[in-house]
């Protein structure tokens, strides 16, 4: 399904400027809006707002990427900001905690983005109630997926804003109701459309990229776990890890781990839900990457490398340290990763074990490139900042230039825009998730057994990077035999059985969080993790602290960039002023500030 900005039969103009905006509504609507082919359109204009990005009037919106990168791995300690220092100073002062609401074009670019999406499905189900000639079951399947979307949405801004204010279809612009108080916590309402939305939607449907009910029940049982309902969230994983299936049929299941990354096996088995992107399907216009992946446009090697810009999201020394495995093959959980030689630092080289998922997750010098070449330190923008490391995840092989990248813009090029689909959720994050869950109901074992899954796929020699060899773009796999090596000493095991039940819940609850960090790191969970772990204890403010004060040591953008990260603040964002002041014009009170922030 390609993501469509909007809806051309429909006449629709959508506004940014206001979280609430959206017009014309309602009867102002042309009659062939009101039919089912008309909703439908209306339907997969709210899906579109999946990228955060390429919203008329809006230009490219650097802060609202739903792959969330600027928020859940640059503030946390996945990635630095990349670029040079002076590039995009909203996101340096998020990546040090320090932005407050009177001056950000970032969060205010997620909030209007976030509340676009929202009023987009609201929309279809306002458009609805004056439709004629749908049937009931078409009726019930679409506010399904529409009540998906919303609760979608709303759940993104939640982690984001904390006291996000819930908006749903009786509140629009039109109707002069915009003045919705932030006083109340909204994961009720949030938990309500998902529910809805497991409850009515079908098992499978006729596009992969829409929602069905298996993507539904995982977005709620991840729901739960946000509010520490982990007997409730278990009881939707059991369910989804024995039964699910994607929107076209297939066992959700575990891939080739850079199969995940891959345009060409995009929407497999082990995709739960990912925002659809699309090139060279004339969406697109001179400087417009039109329905391509305008989120991480950014996110590319700079100068020489591959692609040749923006060179931000630059992975950092202490993710890369993370990936060290002890003599068994498995994670060091007590920090200590942190001591002793850096991994790919060139004067005091590390000669240890690795995950050998770092090399799918990161750019390192020396290492294959999927088929780029070897990486170097060279594509690096501003070295005494950045470390030596680039994204992966998110980039193309050389082969699948002008196929998979855009061939339609200038600006752009057929370099950062690309048809890699933005994983919204995988199922190995489900996995995970479930695992986590198990720790918390004490079902040690269980949880082992989900974390010994995910090892075992990353375990397989089949998935490694390897030096002297070909890499075959279809399948995401380099090939092995002859004079073919691994890129590097891997060394990954499983757990041994027991493990868990033998060392207990603390250590169990360790090795699932640090599990997270190696199989998701730059997917954008980082910083929502370490805020739904810490649940008022301190443990994010300690973690990322612990991590600024080390990095200050490194090449790093914390080298000249005093850092703290405030307990009881900074878990989550400032409210944007503009949206405050929009709010509150009226005259009252309705929308306030996020505690600590001026």
């Amino acid at each position: 399904m390609k993501r469509i900005i909007a809806v051309a039969t429909a006449c629709i103009i959508f506004s940014c400027n206001h979280k609430l905006d959206i017009q014309p509504q309602g009867n102002l609507l042309p009659d062939n809006v009101k039919t089912l082919s008309g909703v439908n359109g209306l339907l997969i204009g709210a899906y579109a707002i999946l990228d955060g990005e390429n919203i008329p009037t809006a230009g490219n919106a650097y802060g609202s990427a739903g792959s969330n990168w600027q928020y859940g791995s640059v503030c946390a300690d996945d990635s630095y900001k990349g670029s040079t220092p002076n590039d995009q100073p909203d996101l340096a002062q998020l990546e040090t905690w320090s932005l407050s609401q009177s001056s950000t074009n970032y969060l205010n670019e997620k909030w209007s983005m976030l509340y676009l999406g929202i009023q987009r499905a609201n929309e279809v189900l306002r458009v609805m109630r004056q439709s004629t000639g749908i049937n009931p079951s078409d009726t019930t399947a679409i506010v399904a997926e529409v009540r998906f979307l919303r609760g979608y949405y709303h759940m993104d801004g939640r982690r984001v804003f904390h006291f996000f204010p819930y908006v749903d279809e009786n509140i629009s612009f039109v109707n002069n109701n915009v003045n919705v108080p932030n006083n109340a916590d909204i994961w009720p309402q949030i938990t309500a459309d998902l529910v809805y939305a497991t409850n009515n939607l079908a098992a499978t449907q006729p596009q992969a990229g829409r929602v069905n009910k298996w993507a539904a029940m995982a977005f709620l049982a991840k729901d739960y776990m946000y509010q520490h309902k982990y007997d409730s969230a278990k009881f939707y994983f059991d369910q989804i890890i024995a039964n699910g299936v994607t929107a076209t049929g297939a066992k959700y299941d575990l891939l080739n781990f850079e199969s995940n990354f891959n345009a060409p096996q995009k929407n497999g088995p082990e995709s739960v839900f990912a925002c659809q992107n699309t090139v060279n399907d004339g969406s697109a216009s001179a400087n417009d990457g039109g329905n391509g992946n305008m989120g991480d446009v950014l996110n590319f090697p700079y100068g020489t490398g591959p692609v040749g810009c923006c060179g931000f999201n630059n992975p950092s020394w202490n993710l890369a340290n993370a990936y060290k495995t002890d003599a068994n093959g498995l994670p060091i959980l007590d920090g200590t990763f942190n001591n002793g030689p850096v991994v790919s630092d060139s004067t005091n080289i590390y000669t240890g074990t690795l995950d050998p998922r770092i090399d799918w997750t990161m750019c390192r010098p020396g290492i294959p490139y999927l088929d780029w070449g070897l990486g170097s330190a060279l594509w690096i923008r501003d070295p005494s900042t950045n470390g030596v490391f680039n994204a992966k995840k998110n980039v193309y092989a050389k082969s699948q230039q002008g196929k998979y990248s855009s061939t339609e813009t200038v600006f752009w090029g057929a370099t950062q825009i690309t048809s890699l689909n933005t994983n919204l959720m995988r199922f190995a994050d489900v996995l995970l998730m479930a695992a986590e869950a198990e720790v918390e109901v004490g079902s040690l074992a269980k949880a082992e057994t989900y974390v010994n899954r995910v090892r075992a796929r990353a375990a397989d020699p089949t998935g490694w990077v390897y030096k002297n060899s070909t890499y075959d773009p279809n399948k995401g796999t380099y090939t092995t035999g002859g004079s073919a090596a691994p890129a590097d000493n891997y060394l990954i095991k499983q757990y041994p059985v027991g493990t868990f039940a033998s060392k207990g819940q603390a250590y169990a609850r360790s090795a699932v969080q640090m599990e997270r960090r190696l199989e998701l790191a730059m997917e954008g969970h980082r910083f929502f993790d370490l805020q739904r772990w810490d649940n008022g204890t301190g443990s994010m403010a300690q973690t990322l602290n612990n991590y600024s004060t080390i990095e200050k040591n490194r090449h790093s953008f914390y080298f000249n960039n005093p850092a703290t990260f405030t307990k009881g603040v900074n878990e989550y964002f400032a409210i944007p002023q503009a949206q405050i002041d929009l709010e509150n014009a009226a005259g009252p009170i309705m929308l306030k500030q996020n505690q600590g922030y001026n």
